[in-house]
């Protein structure tokens, strides 16, 4: 039975990427809706009452499933689509996935994005003024230390969580790629994470990714540069 799918998304924001990516690499079709997520509108909140992208949408046979935000919509994608697993076969290597994109979704949310993407999208997107520089130098900070934690998991294995392709790599790329449209990653610094990065953009799930762009914000000239 088919199913069409719907995900209902901001493009700037790290936890819809991930499920753009998982969504990607899974080959499943979907369509996409834009969500101003920040002026709360009806039809969304209805959707998701949290007001929080993303939330996926999917009909089949005259019945519908909402999955409200990315953790509940990569778990489902991951049992309904396990032929195409992306946490990995042992139970060691879906446990350390799973602590990475904790890890992304939380730590690495609440030190860096908390003080770049605030300053540098959200104040933006409502409108309250300049940026901050003493968050900025903060979260730029805290950046580095992250980078230097995930250089030393990448000069020790192929992938964020070990040999294999994982949601743990899309949940760091997610969160990166956002930092990278503005330019605020110190490549020269992690040369292992950006060998990883390369990695991960250049795989067909990343394209649309690469052509995200708002109005009023453009991106990094290398953005969307496979050899950056």
């Amino acid at each position: 039975m088919s199913v069409e799918r719907t995900l209902h998304h901001f493009p700037l924001d790290p936890a819809s990427r991930q499920a753009r990516l998982c969504l990607a690499e899974k080959r499943l079709p979907f369509e996409e809706v834009v969500v101003r997520y920040w002026e709360q509108p009806k039809e969304f909140m209805a959707l998701n009452p949290s007001g929080v992208t993303p939330v996926l949408v999917e009909r089949s046979g005259g019945k519908t499933v909402v999955i409200c935000e990315a953790r509940a919509i990569l778990e489902h994608l991951e049992e309904q689509f396990p032929d195409h697993d992306l946490l990995g076969v042992e139970p060691a290597d879906r446990a350390e996935a799973r602590r990475l994109m904790q890890w992304f979704d939380r730590k690495f949310d609440n030190e860096v994005n908390a003080y770049l993407l605030h300053e540098k999208l959200e104040k933006r997107l409502l409108k309250l003024g300049a940026p901050d520089l003493y968050n900025m130098r903060q979260g730029r900070d805290a950046l580095r230390v992250h980078l230097g934690v995930m250089e030393k998991l990448l000069q020790a294995r192929d992938w964020l969580a070990g040999r294999r392709l994982s949601l743990a790599d899309f949940a760091g790329a997610a969160h990166i790629s956002i930092l990278d449209y503005f330019g605020d990653v110190p490549w020269r610094d992690v040369p292992s994470v950006k060998t990883w990065y390369m990695k991960v953009k250049s795989r067909p799930a990343f394209r649309s990714l690469l052509t995200d762009r708002w109005p009023g914000l453009a991106p990094a000239a290398h953005y969307d540069d496979l050899d950056f």
